[in-house]
């Protein structure tokens, strides 16, 4: 399979030696799937940065955060029979799910688009309280006016569903909870409302019934949705046949939204493709890539701390050019670039 991406020269464009840990005992993993914005002339992004730690011969380490958001380690010996760690990222001991890291947000900015670097000022966001206590993940930024809206994935042992924090300066922010109970990720709220009313893409699933799909939702004032679609989901024997999730907020195109989303297939290949929505009514599709625009073939997407991947939820438009920043391998942030109308010529009514 080929794709459209235009990648930078200067990929990957953060590796986790670049950043240094949140607390002593705790190393970098992984940099994973950036928020990404623009303020006050800059372009900045909110890197999922994945901390776990060292093990030794004999015991597994996981991390969590307790109830004064300070990060603590459960130590469990590897021939205890209640441990089942066979998945690099996530394990199950008496019955119970940990990810093998907990993750917060890091805020970075560039002045040209390639090389971000952490303000002076600590410009973190961690989980806090019960329903983020296996931390903060992929977030999504939406600006509507001079606000912006984060809608993350909040992880904890009740369950994986979507946070939202708004903020106006970047130094303040209201939470505002937990807009979708688990099990829920994968939020992206539309940057404009349509009709008088807000949109979001979010990704509910079940283990039991249904699949991995994207739906629409609805709300008078992004805290409380309701009127849930499916919109989008999976194709059999398709690069997207397993899951399919949102990237970031979509795009306003004189042909309607256009949506760039990630799929994945059995193998847990994950691709990039894309979609669009109605203008005046966004739970009509209108079109969608039979293929996918962007394939993992990069070294540094093939390989890391989970392979084959190339994922998205931020990016930058300048009229026709789609600049996206996207995880790889689920260790390293990279950049690419795409034509919108190149994007669109590849929709199928089909």
């Amino acid at each position: 399979m080929t794709d459209l991406a235009d990648r930078f020269p200067e990929n990957p464009l953060l590796m986790p030696k670049d950043l240094t840990p949140s607390v002593a005992g705790l190393q970098i993993i992984s940099l994973l799937n950036p928020g990404v914005f623009r303020f006050n002339g800059k372009t900045w992004m909110l890197v999922r940065v994945a901390e776990g730690v060292t093990q030794k011969e004999g015991v597994i380490y996981f991390p969590a955060l307790n109830a004064t958001g300070n990060t603590e380690i459960i130590e469990v010996p590897l021939n205890d029979p209640d441990l089942i760690a066979t998945d690099a990222r996530v394990i199950s001991y008496k019955g119970l799910d940990y990810l093998t890291t907990v993750s917060h947000l890091r805020i970075l900015s560039s002045d040209d688009g390639i090389h971000f670097l952490e303000p002076p000022l600590n410009a973190s966001l961690f989980g806090k309280g019960c329903l983020e206590r296996f931390g903060i993940e992929d977030c999504r930024v939406s600006q509507i006016d001079d606000t912006y809206y984060l809608t993350y994935t909040a992880v904890s042992d009740n369950g994986v569903g979507v946070g939202l924090k708004t903020t106006k300066d970047w130094q303040h922010f209201e939470s505002g909870g937990m807009i979708l109970p688990p099990h829920n990720k994968d939020c992206a709220i539309f940057e404009e409302k349509v009709n008088g009313k807000y949109y979001c893409l979010h990704r509910p699933s079940s283990k039991e019934i249904g699949g991995n799909y994207i739906w629409l939702a609805e709300s008078s004032d992004t805290r409380q949705w309701g009127n849930h679609q499916c919109l989008i989901k999976t194709r059999p024997g398709m690069w997207d046949s397993a899951r399919v999730g949102a990237g970031a907020a979509p795009v306003r195109t004189k042909g309607g939204w256009l949506e760039i989303y990630h799929g994945a297939n059995a193998e847990h290949q994950y691709c990039l493709g894309a979609f669009l929505l109605d203008l005046n009514d966004p739970s009509k599709v209108i079109g969608r890539t039979k293929d996918p625009i962007m394939v993992p073939t990069k070294g540094y997407e093939l390989s890391g701390f989970f392979g084959n991947v190339v994922f998205t939820n931020g990016h930058i438009v300048d009229g026709d050019l789609l600049t996206i920043y996207y995880g790889a391998a689920d260790e390293f942030v990279c950049g690419a670039h795409f034509s919108i109308q190149e994007i669109l010529s590849k929709l199928s009514c089909d």
